[in-house]
């Protein structure tokens, strides 16, 4: 082996990844296999609904003894092959590199700002006391996506993560919308959260990217319902009606692919959120992925090149030097659009040539913020890499 392939086997061993079939019987053993030996301090396993989960959580707990194992189901999954369908994804982080901590929050209808704020700073105080090598740090949160509580979650853990960087994604259903699950070592959770702390000693970045340029063309939401993301009227016209009117198009023929192809919007400070629709009730209601309320101006965005446009932000992501590995929180919309656009395959070699592993959500975590229409993820870099100080 010459000396530039031996280190990148180096490099690739400072993060594993492996991939199976959803329905494997020995899902969690195969995996175990490709990912190679440990110790880990944590496992995160993202899954298909396919899969066989209460089985896939108990063999891993044996499997990875020792280890922090967190998990969701997925709206699709990134391994290997680019963008995939009916498989587990596992991404290992070895002890030698990583340290993790995990926090539960059990019941997302009883948050407790104040308590969850005591409990993430007691949680990041024993991963520092015990890793206090491991210079770099981030948060990674899978929630359940069909929980409706993104928003209120992120903007409660914000006070207790301070400068920590947060990322993170909802868990899906591929396009089903009936259940979302998230795992915490072999339990399966709904209307919860996983919260994973993460230092290391392999310098990071955390990145959030769309393709989307707002248009000059704006409504107003006028009648909301915002606990259930639901809004009944735009331009005080039934909803539906006129999100099809304004994109010419028959309401009763809107399908995901028109919300992935034509995303609203909404200004803060000086960049645009998407606030991505879900689906169109049987009413004629537009239910939503992310916070939404009366009085909001959305304005509507039309997407740059999806692939194009991945290629120079992962492309940047190499500059200085090539991540060792990037695991990405990729929105559902972005591999409808592909789909609908015939860019699959383009995509999937992308992605498989940067090393990107992770799942496709039903929105994802930035920040203090829960967002759609993004791919947001973290890069890691073999130790000593110089990363410019802005980031």
């Amino acid at each position: 082996m010459t000396l530039a392939g031996r280190h990148a086997d180096a490099h690739a061993s400072l993060v594993r990844r492996a991939s199976v079939p959803a329905r494997k019987p020995r899902a969690a053993a195969e995996l175990a296999d490709r990912l190679g030996p440990g110790p880990f301090a944590l496992v995160m396993l993202f899954a298909s609904p396919e899969a066989d989960l209460p089985r896939l959580g108990e063999q891993a707990a044996q499997m990875f003894a020792g280890a922090r194992i967190v998990g969701c189901t997925t709206a699709g999954e990134i391994s290997g092959a680019g963008y995939d369908e009916d498989s587990i994804v596992a991404v290992a982080l070895p002890a030698s590199h990583f340290g993790a901590e995990t926090l539960t929050i059990p019941d997302l209808s009883r948050l407790e700002p104040r308590d969850l704020t005591t409990a993430v700073v007691r949680a990041r105080e024993a991963l520092t006391h015990d890793h206090p090598a491991f210079a770099h740090e981030f948060a990674m949160l899978l929630v359940d996506g069909l929980s409706v509580k993104e928003d209120e979650l992120t903007s409660a853990l914000a006070a207790g993560l301070g400068p920590m960087p947060l990322l993170g994604g909802s868990a899906g259903d591929g396009t089903r919308f009936r259940q979302t699950l998230v795992m915490d070592g072999n339990r399966l959770l709904r209307n919860a959260a996983v919260l994973t702390f993460v230092r290391s000693f392999c310098p990071i970045r955390i990145f959030n990217l769309d393709h989307l340029v707002p248009t000059a063309r704006r409504m107003v939401v006028t009648l909301a319902e915002p606990r259930r993301r639901i809004v009944r009227r735009i331009n005080d016209e039934p909803a539906a009606q006129e999100y099809a009117r304004l994109l010419g198009k028959d309401p009763r023929q809107l399908t995901p692919f028109n919300f992935a192809a034509h995303p609203l919007a909404v200004r803060m400070g000086s960049r645009h959120h998407v606030r991505a629709v879900q689906q169109v009730a049987e009413n004629g209601d537009l239910v939503f992925f992310s916070a939404i309320d009366e009085g909001v101006v959305l304005t509507l965005a039309e997407p740059q090149d999806l692939a194009a446009h991945l290629e120079r932000e992962l492309d940047r992501l190499g500059d200085p030097a090539r991540p060792a590995a990037i695991l990405a929180f990729d929105c559902v919309l972005r591999r409808l659009e592909a789909q609908e656009k015939q860019l699959t395959g383009r995509v999937s070699d992308i992605l498989r040539r940067h090393g990107v592993t992770g799942f496709s959500t039903y929105g994802e975590q930035f920040g203090a913020m829960h967002v759609n229409h993004t791919m947001t993820g973290i890069a890691f870099y073999p130790p000593g890499t110089a990363l410019p100080e802005e980031e």
